[in-house]
């Protein structure tokens, strides 16, 4: 059965490492293509996004080979322009493709991406800025081609923030010819790695880690090794389980230093936190309310991607709060199982607003995305009773497992 079981009512305590990054490692994979040679990424997380990026590379005529947490991506095969309809369909990120076939081949065919329904997430951006650097675009109704014979530099002066945007204009740019100019550019942690990988193998990219980024083309870029950093909404959920079922948890290796919002929130919930270069250590649970509004927003605001583990951890507190969502339109989507377990939310537009004053029983909710599946076991963590999430493979999109994890925290979870 494609579900966890757990069995609710029981306080956290134990230790977990950090996986890699899962919004680091997809990027990172995709500008493999723009290397010809053998790279080696490491701490690269196992689960089933990666393994469908890696699907695709292989697709392209790359050989990948994979040992742990160590993946070799050999480039020097790569042929093929057009990548499998089954891989593209279930992963968004395959569009972060499209920059780098175009720096590596020059033309690209394929589907339009899918991945979890938590918004629009449009791909016109993307593809009307990759047109101002000379690509030629032909959309059809289910599938489009790209071409371009020589990607040349462009200012690109973007109407809002957007990650997905962003990596692939990189992509796009490292090798193109001339100067890339990317106002206003995403900030994530993710966004830096990329670069970072890219710099180590000779692009050359500045303003890293601001709303600015300049790249130079270069001619050529090499094999490099490199380690992707930890997942910090991977440690942001293993803090909202906490939060929820209370207890005392050390996360190692989460990375305290691109958590600061997410760690003030936790802290004005009532959380006891203990960061530290080795991890951080959570001790308590949610018992008091939040005087303002939790308003997601891009890094280095709250993230959209755990919204909704602390939706589950406000119902738990006792309290009232409001939450505004300001990145995804549908976001919201945990809101009627949550409803299921007894929670009190009421939405209206891209407010929530969760009453903390009534106790929250198991029973048989569904995921119907990665984060919103992660957030209904945190909360079934807390809930009395034994509960059951449908639909796990939402959450191996993006936990390597969720259920080994969790039992290291001291959970009593199992796969049903």
């Amino acid at each position: 059965m494609d579900a966890v079981r757990i069995y609710g009512g029981n306080c956290l305590s134990g230790q977990t490492k950090i996986q890699g990054s899962k919004n680091a490692s997809l990027p990172i994979l995709a500008a493999t293509l723009l290397i010809d040679g053998t790279c080696e990424i490491v701490n690269c997380p196992d689960i089933s996004d990666v393994y469908h990026m890696l699907r695709l590379l292989e697709s392209l005529g790359c050989r990948v080979c994979r040992r742990a947490d160590v993946i070799r991506i050999d480039t020097c095969g790569v042929a093929e322009c057009d990548m499998p309809a089954d891989s593209v369909g279930v992963m968004r990120s395959s569009i972060m493709l499209l920059g780098a076939l175009l720096a590596r081949m020059g033309e690209v065919a394929m589907e339009y991406p899918g991945g979890c329904v938590i918004g629009k997430r449009p791909i016109d951006l993307h593809l009307q800025a990759l047109r101002r650097m000379g690509v030629e675009i032909t959309e059809g109704p289910e599938e489009f081609c790209a071409r371009a014979w020589r990607l040349h530099g462009a200012v690109h002066e973007l109407p809002f923030v957007s990650v997905g945007v962003t990596e692939n204009l990189i992509l796009a740019a490292v090798l193109a010819e001339g100067e890339t100019v990317i106002h206003p550019a995403a900030r994530e942690p993710e966004i830096q790695a990329l670069c970072e990988f890219l710099v180590s193998a000779g692009g050359k990219i500045s303003g890293v880690g601001t709303d600015r980024l300049v790249i130079r083309g270069v001619k050529k870029l090499y094999p490099v090794r490199f380690c992707v950093p930890a997942d910090r909404i991977v440690a942001g959920t293993w803090l909202a389980a906490c939060l929820c079922a209370g207890g005392r948890v050390f996360l190692e290796d989460a990375p305290c230093g691109q958590m600061e919002s997410v760690l003030a929130c936790a802290e004005k919930l009532g959380g006891r936190l203990s960061p530290s270069p080795e991890g951080l250590l959570v001790e308590g649970r949610a018992c008091k309310g939040l005087k303002k509004d939790l308003v997601t927003a891009v890094y280095p605001g709250f993230p959209t991607d755990l919204q909704s583990l602390f939706m589950a951890a406000i119902a738990f507190s006792g309290q009232d709060g409001r939450i505004v969502e300001t990145v995804f339109e549908n976001r919201f989507r945990i809101v009627p199982e949550l409803l299921k377990m007894g929670a009190d939310i009421r939405v209206q537009g891209n407010c929530a607003c969760i009453r903390g004053n009534r106790p929250l029983c198991n029973t048989i909710v569904e995921a119907k995305e990665l984060r919103g599946g992660a957030a209904l076991v945190v909360a079934a963590l807390a809930a009395e009773g034994t509960g059951i999430v449908t639909n796990r493979h939402y959450i191996d999109r993006g936990y390597e497992d969720i259920t080994r994890s969790l039992r290291d925290l001291g959970a009593e979870i199992e796969l049903a």
